[in-house]
């Protein structure tokens, strides 16, 4: 299968070795095209971790390019780049393409929705609430396959195309995928706000330092007793939604493929597999993408539903004042959207 790859990062280049592992088709778009220049000039991307081995991705110089002739165009970037990348890849999705949203931040996939309906376009929308596959960029030419995910909860818009958008997803990625009810399902499917959250808050002065860490190692008996409190409250937004989803010792256990335990007992199992290095920055995505489109939105939906949210608030409100910066504001989503003014029966009519 023909696959436009819309982001050349560490999770871009790791679904792009999958799918020539397997045989697919895949041409990768770097929006910036520093993400795909190596290539460009000639380097194999190389893999290592989960999966090794060297590949020769064709590489595209625009957006138009590289969804011409695909059969499915993959939205790869981190929220902060999803409407600029979604505002340049609506105007050439075809009505025989599927667009996958990997991982839908801030209910995009209905920001994308409203830019194809303009189109009178109702190809499926994908939204899956975390990726296939954890990346992450080595150098210039090298990803790191840090974990291949057993189980993917997917929603497709509109609810019409859900059987097309569920087998074009197994075509390329094997039989791992869960439909869910909607939208908002999978928006509140994604444990990385509240995880990346506590974690970062915790850990803040070894990010501004630049320090060597790991990133489950900081998940230490304290800091894992705050995410599960922030999980509680997701819980009880996806519940006021009527929405299932798993709570964060679940997604743990699915995603490294352990027994299920307390969130500590399974960072401390993951470290001692090699864990992964925790952010060296303060402009790192726990931060840039995972407070403005996950807590900011997440927010949002449950001002619409009444629920009460304390420990989310708090942590936008300091993060804000830690940085001096309004992180709210940085979502680029959310007033395009229609969550500030409609009910939770509404929005799960609009998410579907």
């Amino acid at each position: 299968m023909r696959v436009a790859i819309l982001g050349a990062g560490g999770i871009g280049l790791a679904m792009t070795a999958l799918l020539c592992r397997d045989g697919h088709d895949p041409a990768i778009w770097s929006p910036s095209g520093q993400g795909t220049r190596v290539f460009a000039d000639g380097e194999p991307m190389l893999a290592s971790g989960a999966l090794t081995g060297s590949f020769r991705p064709r590489i595209a110089a625009s957006c138009a390019l590289a969804m011409d002739g695909a059969d499915c165009v993959i939205v790869a970037v981190p929220a902060y780049a999803h409407r600029a990348v979604m505002d340049a890849a609506a105007p050439h999705v075809r009505d025989t393409q599927t667009v996958i949203v990997s991982s839908q931040y801030s209910l995009s996939a209905m920001y994308l929705r409203d830019l194809l309906d303009r189109r009178s376009m109702a190809v499926p929308i994908v939204a899956w609430g975390t990726t296939v596959v954890m990346g992450r960029r080595i150098g210039t030419a090298e990803v790191a396959l840090l974990t291949v995910r057993d189980s993917v909860d997917l929603a497709t818009v509109p609810r019409a195309r859900s059987q097309a958008g569920l087998e074009t997803c197994r075509a390329l990625f094997g039989d791992r995928f869960q439909p869910r009810e909607n939208l908002i399902a999978i928006h509140l499917s994604n444990v990385n706000p509240q995880a990346h959250l506590a974690n970062a808050l915790c850990n803040l002065t070894r990010m501004e330092k630049g320090e060597a860490w790991d990133n489950y190692g900081g998940l230490t008996p304290t800091v894992s007793r705050l995410v599960e409190s922030l999980d509680a409250e997701r819980l009880a937004l996806a519940a006021a939604f009527g929405v299932p989803v798993r709570t964060m010792r679940e997604h743990m256990s699915r995603s490294f493929h352990l027994p299920l335990m307390p969130l500590a007992d399974a960072a401390r199992e993951i470290v001692a597999r090699g864990g992964s290095p925790g952010p060296s920055t303060l402009a790192a995505r726990w931060i840039l993408e995972d407070l403005p489109f996950g807590i900011v939105p997440q927010i949002a939906l449950a001002d619409s539903a009444g629920i009460d949210v304390p420990l989310h608030r708090a942590g936008l409100a300091l993060f804000s004042a830690l940085l001096g910066r309004d992180l709210a504001a940085q979502n680029d989503l959310l007033a395009q959207l229609p969550v500030a003014t409609s009910t939770p029966g509404e929005l799960t009519r609009l998410a579907s």
